[in-house]
């Protein structure tokens, strides 16, 4: 029986009503670590190996211990669909404990929402926008709402991690603490962390070592891959080299088809556009079988009822459906067990393909499935290094090995996020109808997770904010929100802390479809392709923000923004790994394989994997085989000296000979690093976050420094190129390399 035995009496007869013959790993070591409400855990368990239970079977078996009392579990979760599937899931058993609970976002009618504000007993499940909005519009009552509040749960932890919602989500947990006027046990739940430690140190600032860890020993079903190669023709203009792609997506979609319908399965092409054009393809390939359409598109701006009809064909199992989805799809939504996953190009991360891979395997005795699908072009006179390694492949190979390890992207935790500081800012102040400055500082920095800001920069934040006049300041010192922060504060997105998307509706016949953004730059009389289907641009209007559209026979998939994370060390390290070996790669079929051993044979030729600088005419190549991180620092090291550099991925081209750069490696070995003002004065730092224009310079340099460069490990880097033997030595690669 174990920690069975500890669960409330209610709890186990349900368990025992659900025919479960044992509790999992995770869920049998949950029960003594929550059940108590005295300390906190991370429970980092696969998909579907029941965190969700492990987490509250025990909360709720404290919870029953006083049936009377007002108390209370906060249950936060990254997006409303898993809130309402989760809802779905915890009723049943909430009804029979005669625990309430209270689905809270922007979705919910507000006499749902009533009840639990007059009467905080239960379970909430929300997300951190609506937790925002309970402070800022419910002021008077925050104290009283969390007074009873016992435990604060997490799921999905990983999508929070190193983001400025996550830096959000730590500060409303930390306000909760302090409206409850006590600590609160918190519960992390994740498929997916790379740095157990760093996953401690995100649910609990500063006392990371008090964290308990659950890791579930439950390793899955096993695990099989394929990776399938395909090449483009050749190709002498923009036109034909459009044509040969699309010819490859085209015998893709053919594959996915043949291969995938009569399954449910999760199609993953990294991008909203690549969905559109995926789903149109299998669609018309249904058509020309006349079979139903069995292939439905998922993504951030798609519909609610687009998307939801694809959740619930997947999970209804009457008929096989396949969803090509965008990371929509990767967070824990009960859409039923999937067959197999593609995943068409390199994966976003290690951890995504890990949080992917996840969705299958789910079923007794039944592996995970994983195909990928790379696209390569034939190599020419013009072809560029990455075309000639089949960089896209390699690094798609080196995710597979790494994921076969076990290992993925730990989060970055160091990023200062001004931005959301300037957020919760104007939040608290909002909330207590004013503050001092040494209230709000000791509120968010001194006690809360703003705590690497320093005295000097809060000081320098506020000036700022004062100047844009989001804050003011009234005689006795107080700092209240300026008009145009009671402008910003009163807008719906104000409780987002990331930037939202400034997206125009696109209806057909009074229904609407989803959102298309306004750098998708269509016109009147343009044909799209949107939600799987193709359409033709009758209007845009302006005014109200609408694109209506009708049904039509040709079309595009209209252009989304979007933005590649940053390659780790540790995948190229193992891609220059690949190339220097023969390994033998079992996954691959004929026409990757030799992909492989061409780009192995030309790295090899070339010096590409042995040699660190390679001269080429007046510039030189600096193969790191480092991540971007280390790649963007050395080239603001590199800038420091007026040397223009650019990253290329696996390598920075240099504008300076390779005897000028052996010459300067001494110099270049003791730039100081300690100092971002310094090593960044002149760098423009992109405004990357939200409010980043109320954050003054330095903070923003500061900002950068610790999270997109990596100045310790590019000084480390140039150290040993300085003391190897080759920096005395310059070559010329064979004259195709310079290309």
């Amino acid at each position: 029986m174990g920690n069975f035995e500890l669960l409330d009496p209610r709890i186990q007869r349900w368990i025992w009503d659900q025919g479960w013959e044992t509790l999992r790993d995770a869920q049998d070591r949950a029960i003594p670590a929550l059940i108590g409400a005295d300390r906190d855990v991370v429970i980092a368990a696969r998909t579907a190996a029941g965190k969700t239970e492990a987490a509250f079977l025990p909360i709720l078996s404290n919870l029953l211990r006083d049936p009377g009392s007002i108390t209370n579990v906060i249950y936060i979760a990254p997006i409303k669909a898993l809130i309402n599937d989760q809802f779905k899931r915890m009723n049943e058993l909430c009804d029979r404990l005669d625990v309430k609970v209270t689905p809270w976002h922007g979705d919910i009618a507000w006499s749902k929402k009533a009840g639990f504000a007059k009467r905080p007993a239960g379970v909430v499940l929300i997300t951190p926008e609506s937790l925002e909005a309970i402070f800022v519009n419910r002021g008077p009552y925050v104290a009283s709402i969390f007074a009873g509040t016992r435990y604060i749960v997490v799921d999905e932890m990983h999508v929070f991690l190193g983001t400025e919602r996550g830096r959000q989500l730590q500060s409303l947990m930390h306000r909760i603490e302090l409206a409850a006027k006590r600590k609160v046990a918190r519960a992390g739940l994740s498929a997916t962390l790379g740095d157990m430690a760093m996953a401690q140190q995100f649910l609990r600032p500063g006392a990371a070592a008090e964290v308990q860890l659950i890791v579930s020993k439950d390793s899955g079903n096993g695990l099989k891959v394929q990776l399938k190669g395909y090449r483009m023709g050749p190709a002498n203009t923009r036109d034909e080299a459009i044509k040969a792609y699309q010819a490859c997506e085209e015998a893709i979609a053919e594959h996915l088809y043949n291969a995938m319908r009569g399954e449910n399965n999760l199609i993953f092409p990294n991008s909203r556009g690549n969905v559109e054009i995926y789903a149109d393809l299998l669609r018309a390939y249904c058509e020309r079988d006349q079979v139903p359409n069995a292939f439905f598109p998922h993504h951030g701006s798609l519909s609610k009822e687009l998307r939801e009809e694809a959740e619930r064909t997947l999970k209804r199992g009457s008929q096989p459906a396949s969803a090509i989805c965008t990371s929509t799809l990767e967070v824990g939504l009960d859409i039923g067990p999937v067959k197999s996953i593609a995943q068409i190009g390199a994966p976003p991360s290690v951890a995504s393909l890990r949080q992917r891979l996840g969705r299958s395997g789910r079923r007794k005795g039944m592996p995970a499935i994983l195909r990928c699908y790379e696209i390569e072009r034939t190599i020419d006179q013009r072809s560029t290094l990455s075309d000639r390694v089949r960089a896209g492949m390699v690094q798609t190979i080196a995710m597979i090995n790494l994921l076969l390890q076990g290992w993925c992207e730990p989060p970055d935790p160091l990023a200062l996020h001004g931005s959301t500081l300037v957020q919760q800012l104007m939040s608290v102040i909002a909330q207590r109808g004013g503050q001092t400055a040494g209230q709000l500082w000791r509120t968010l920095v001194a006690s809360g997770p703003f705590s690497t800001i320093e005295q000097d920069d809060f000081v320098s934040l506020l000036r700022m904010m004062g100047g844009r006049d989001l804050i003011t300041q009234d005689q006795q010192g107080t700092l209240l929100l300026g008009a145009r922060g009671e402008h910003l504060v009163q807008k719906h997105d104000f409780y987002c802390a990331f930037q939202c998307d400034d997206d125009y509706d696109i209806i057909a016949d009074s229904k609407v479809l989803g959102s298309a953004p306004v750098a998708a730059a269509l016109c009147e009389g343009q044909g799209i392709i949107f939600g799987g289907r193709r359409w033709r641009v009758l209007q845009i209007n302006e005014k109200t923000r609408q694109i209506h559209v009708c049904a039509d026979q040709h079309g595009q998939a209209a252009q989304f923004p979007g933005t590649k994370g940053p390659v780790h060390d540790r995948v190229r390290e193992e891609m220059l790994r690949i190339l220097s070996t023969s390994d033998d790669i079992r996954y691959l079929d004929a026409e990757a394989a030799e992909l492989l051993q061409e780009a192995r044979t030309f790295a090899i030729a070339a010096q590409l994997t042995s040699r660190s600088i390679i001269a080429v005419q007046e510039r030189c190549l600096i193969m790191t085989w480092k991540g971007d991180c280390l790649n963007n620092a050395l080239q603001v090291i590199l800038g420091t000296e007026d040397i223009d550099a650019v990253n290329m991925g696996f390598y920075l081209d240099a504008a300076i000979t390779q005897q000028e750069l052996t010459a300067m490696l001494p110099t270049l070995c003791q730039s100081d690093i300690g100092d971002p003002e310094g090593i960044l004065a002149g760098t423009a730092i992109p405004a990357a976050e939200k409010y980043d224009w109320a954050v003054p310079a330095s903070i923003l340099r500061k900002s950068y420094a610790t999270s997109k460069l990596d100045l310790a490990g590019a000084l480390e880097f140039l150290a040993t190129l300085r003391d190897r033997p080759e920096a005395a030595a310059p070559t010329q690669p064979a004259a195709d390399t310079a290309t």
